[in-house]
């Protein structure tokens, strides 16, 4: 999992010291559970990816430039759920953050799985997003090819600024943060797995990414009605 700052972490050095001996058992329970999605996600992507030079992926694939960006895009999201969890005592949204570093998790332990099982390696010489370029199963483009050029940043990703200021919040201000932060980081999610939609027949790979896109929208149109309360 990447972390930007493990100082400031939920998983680093704790600079928090007025959190009470529940309070620290709540965060250790949910880091907790994500471990164990992201471990029991791997060991399901290890079980359910097919083995074979034949059928494998090549590592310049759509398929591997979507596992490998999609795991940073996730990692992300988790880092950002369990900052939440610390900084809110809103049990709906503590569940709801939860809940998405969970699901994230075990879909990020997966992707690392097929990779791994594809034989091809987890980083690239290609710049983030170079896949997006690539044909459709067409032969043609669609509105990802030109949208998001690569190396440019991942859609819906955060700056570091932003992670800082979700890090620095409290309260009111840190729920309205992150759900600001993470409906656009969850349309950015939808945006990557439709572009792989468009460019793979791969059975697993579309299983997944149409999984993202439909749960990602569902919890979208919940948290923009949670933003909306919050206004």
């Amino acid at each position: 999992m990447t972390i930007t700052d493990p100082a400031a972490s939920p998983f680093g050095a704790d600079a928090r010291p007025e959190r009470g001996p529940a309070r620290v058992r709540l965060i250790v329970a949910g880091a907790l559970l994500v471990l164990v999605a992201l471990v029991a996600g791997v060991l399901l992507g290890r079980a359910t990816a097919p083995a074979g030079a034949a059928s494998a992926p090549s590592a310049e694939s759509a398929e591997a430039g979507f596992a490998r960006d999609m795991q940073t895009h996730h990692n992300q999201a988790v880092e950002m759920s369990i900052l939440l969890r610390d900084r809110t005592d809103d049990e709906e949204l503590r569940l709801l953050a939860l809940d998405i570093a969970t699901a994230q998790s075990q879909q990020a332990g997966q992707l690392f799985a097929w990779l791994n099982v594809w034989g091809v390696p987890q980083t690239s010489t290609e710049p983030e997003m170079a896949w997006m370029a690539l044909p459709t199963l067409d032969g043609g483009h669609d509105e990802h090819s030109t949208a998001h050029m690569p190396g440019e940043p991942m859609p819906g990703l955060a700056t570091p600024e932003q992670m800082q200021a979700l890090r620095d919040a409290e309260g009111l201000e840190a729920e309205r943060l992150w759900l600001e932060l993470m409906i656009e980081h969850h349309k950015g999610g939808v945006e990557m797995a439709e572009a792989v939609l468009a460019r793979t027949d791969d059975e697993l790979v579309t299983r997944l990414a149409n999984g993202v896109v439909q749960l990602q929208q569902k919890e979208i149109d919940y948290m923009t009605e949670l933003l909306e309360e919050r206004s």
